[in-house]
């Protein structure tokens, strides 16, 4: 498989993308993660136009902050066939930083075989990345540092199986509490709803 490495990566700046985060950013790739298609949310946030996203890997944005063993266990999903919700901190062209949630369709053909993913982005709320995820990251990340992926995998299992849940069920909780809070500010407490289908309400579908 070739794949173009034209683009130069661009020094990470701790600022945020500004961009309308009611809106969903999409993409397609083939089985290996290389970009087929990107929506215009995905060039405006980016900061990359659609020809110079063709034929990248997808990890071209991918931020140094962000542990590899949370790719590690979304593609070991993606590869069973199972979508998987993960809370993804990318690297725009400017160096800014954005936070996005993923959720996918799988494509396969005729004979059962994955051919391409589909991928929809949305925004994560402020607190949800500073007060949880933001500090789970970097202890993922130093332990991936000072050890290795593998090392830093089994702390996750660890951190997981303490809180009794798999990594989307937290993830869920996460924004499943945050949703609740929010609504009780604005006097809707009862307006909390059942789990079963969050993220399909979340990413409209």
């Amino acid at each position: 498989m070739s794949i173009n490495l034209n683009i130069q990566r661009p020094t990470p700046i701790d600022r945020e993308v500004i961009w309308d985060k009611t809106r969903t950013i999409m993409s397609k790739t083939d089985k290996y993660g290389t970009i087929e298609y990107a929506n215009e949310v995905f060039i405006d946030v980016s900061g990359y136009e659609d020809y110079e996203l063709m034929a990248q890997p997808h990890s071209v944005i991918r931020h140094p902050d962000m542990p590899k063993v949370i790719f590690k266990v979304l593609w070991d999903n993606l590869n069973q066939g199972n979508n998987f919700h993960a809370i993804v901190k990318n690297l725009s062209k400017s160096g800014r930083y954005y936070w996005v949630i993923t959720d996918f369709d799988i494509s396969r053909n005729e004979n059962g075989e994955i051919t391409h993913f589909f991928a929809r982005r949305k925004s994560v709320p402020t607190p949800v990345i500073q007060n949880y995820i933001e500090p789970f990251y970097r202890k993922l990340l130093q332990i991936e540092q000072a050890s290795s992926m593998e090392a830093a995998e089994k702390y996750l299992i660890g951190f997981l199986e303490d809180k009794g849940k798999g990594y989307v069920e937290y993830i869920f909780d996460l924004m499943a509490e945050f949703e609740v809070k929010e609504a009780a500010k604005v006097g809707a407490a009862e307006a909390k709803e059942e789990k079963t289908g969050f993220f399909n309400r979340f990413f409209g579908r």
